[in-house]
């Protein structure tokens, strides 16, 4: 598989809004910035954050980044249904999951 990087911050937050469109989430606040122990966040008031590491890395992780997190906005756990709904949108997310744990471990 192509490696396919973001080339830079503003595409990666046109993503992040493209999918929250497509998932009917509204976002109030969006950062890209340095994080030291997550890929992301969110809050309950519509703010999300994402780990600049992230634009360095293939889309496809990012892509599984912010479709997990925005999922968060109306499903806070990782049960049946967010299982679910990750497969509607990426398809075998957890092979892109299984990579983004190698990076992390990696990064230890």
């Amino acid at each position: 598989m192509i490696m396919s990087k973001w080339n830079d911050k503003s595409e990666f937050k046109a993503r992040v809004k493209e999918f929250a469109k497509k998932m009917d989430i509204e976002i109030k606040a969006l950062a890209v910035r340095p994080m030291t122990n997550k890929w992301a966040s969110c809050s309950t008031d519509g703010n999300l954050n994402f780990n600049k590491e992230l634009l360095d890395m293939d889309k496809e992780i990012g892509d599984y980044v912010i479709v997990h997190e925005l999922l968060h906005f109306n499903v806070p756990n990782h049960g049946k249904l967010w299982k679910i709904l990750m497969t509607a949108y990426l398809g075998d997310y957890e092979a892109i999951e299984k990579k983004l744990k190698e990076i992390k471990t990696g990064m230890k």
